[in-house]
């Protein structure tokens, strides 16, 4: 079964799209709320008929919801479909999924991590593509000097420093960024 749904969080209407392999989509939400936000799924899913989340699906609601709650689910529980994405974006994701709550990494932390400090821009471009945030914590992942750096969903980088305050991130073992 495959399909998308919308719910609810503490930083507003979210939504994901699931397919038999997992979850094909994560939506934070829009600027213009939830009609924008279900605007966007039909726009990202057109093949996929809104319904309600089968089992997989509301776990991965009920997990991502408390994430953003504050519950220390680091979510790597939840099943990906990323036959869509591309291998190297698949390695980022990779790393990027091993960021705990509350801690973050830097472009460049990342791209040493790949073997090559000169793909820093490669991961934020990666980062600004996910097609998963927030089970994908691309909001973990900031710029040089421990900056904020962009944030492609709704609310740009404001969205982004609300759920590491939501976290109570802590930048490679610095005082909290709030």
């Amino acid at each position: 079964m495959s399909g998308f749904a919308l719910f609810e969080t503490s930083i507003g209407m979210c939504a994901l799209a699931w397919g038999p392999q997992g979850l094909v989509g994560v939506q934070l939400p829009a600027d213009n709320g939830e009609p924008a936000t279900r605007a966007r799924m039909k726009r990202r899913f057109p093949d996929l008929q809104e319904g309600p989340p089968d089992a997989t699906a509301q776990r991965a609601i009920v997990a991502i919801q408390g994430l953003l709650q504050g519950e220390r689910d680091d979510l790597g529980h939840i099943e990906l479909d990323m036959r869509g994405v591309s291998e190297f974006h698949q390695r980022i994701y990779a790393i990027a999924r091993r960021i705990p709550p509350g801690q973050t990494r830097t472009y460049g932390e990342i791209a040493e991590e790949l073997g090559d400090k000169s793909l820093s821009r490669a991961v934020g471009q990666a980062m600004g593509h996910n097609p998963f945030a927030p089970v994908v914590p691309c909001h973990r992942v900031l710029a040089a000097g421990n900056k904020p750096g962009g944030f492609s969903a709704g609310g740009g980088a404001l969205t982004k420093l609300k759920m590491l305050a939501i976290e109570d991130a802590r930048p490679n073992g610095m005082a909290s960024l709030f």
